[in-house]
């Protein structure tokens, strides 16, 4: 299979921004294991902002536009070293990709990232893509990682999109806040009902929220790719997600006749 695994900022790092050394760990094991396997696995990752956002000693995510870049800008550094060194362990070698939402607007730069990513794995490497944070502006920001993560997807023709993130999938209501919210395991269609019990942004340090994620599976839908929502506390959840078996929310894809 060709998976797209997209992780947000508050699966990769504690409330203070600092990295989750021990989940991180876990994620690169299972995500190497798979690729042992035989799976072409492409990360997306979130991070950079939360990352700096703590290396640099803000109590919270940046809401201007030089101070998130600057937070990007350390924060990729160190994303970067994290995810070679650990993925070297596994004998596997890392690619990084930062995009912004001009290069896969404009036609012949979108075709060049697509035969990136394609020979990338065709010579067995890991792509990790991440937002160019510390150029995007607001007019050439994709605005959140759940949107890259499933136009990856798309680019690369992958069998299946996951979401790692901080809940168990799509509820019918914020389990937060209504403790008679229950987990939807499938959608074939995303009805209004749906997009309304989405909920609004997600934690301090990440930019996305159910939404995002939301928007994602209906891009993935209507090119026919799976996307599954499933809980990233436990990285070992890809492997029953890669299997096929019932976990977090799963988006079934139209598939053309």
């Amino acid at each position: 299979m060709r998976v797209v695994v997209k992780v947000g900022t508050s699966t990769l790092t504690y409330s203070t921004g600092r990295l989750n050394i021990r989940r991180v760990e876990t994620l690169c094991r299972v995500l190497s294991d798979l690729k042992n396997a035989g799976n072409e696995i492409v990360l997306v990752s979130s991070g950079a902002i939360g990352m700096g956002t703590g290396k640099l000693g803000f109590r919270e995510r940046p809401k201007d536009m030089p101070s998130k870049q600057a937070a990007a800008a350390v924060g990729q550094c160190e994303l970067m070293y994290v995810y070679d060194k650990l993925f070297a362990e596994y004998n596997h070698t890392a690619a990084q990709i930062l995009l912004t939402a001009e290069d896969l607007r404009d036609e012949k730069r979108h075709l060049n990232f697509t035969n990136t990513i394609l020979r990338l794995l065709e010579l067995g490497a890991l792509p990790v893509i991440n937002e160019n944070d510390s150029v995007s502006t607001e007019e050439i920001a994709f605005g959140d990682n759940d949107t890259l993560g499933a136009l990856s997807a798309v680019s690369v023709q992958a069998d299946l999109l996951i979401i790692l993130t901080d809940i168990d999938g799509l509820y019918t209501a914020d389990p937060r806040r209504n403790p008679d919210a229950a987990l939807v395991p499938e959608v074939r269609e995303l009805t209004p009902e749906i997009l309304a019990s989405a909920g609004g942004q997600g934690s301090a340090l990440s930019s996305g929220g159910m939404v995002t994620k939301l928007s994602a599976a209906r891009l993935c839908m209507e090119a026919g790719i799976d996307t599954l929502i499933v809980n990233g506390s436990r990285p070992e959840i890809l492997y029953e997600a890669v299997e096929g078996k019932s976990v977090g929310t799963r988006f079934i894809g139209r598939k053309s006749a």
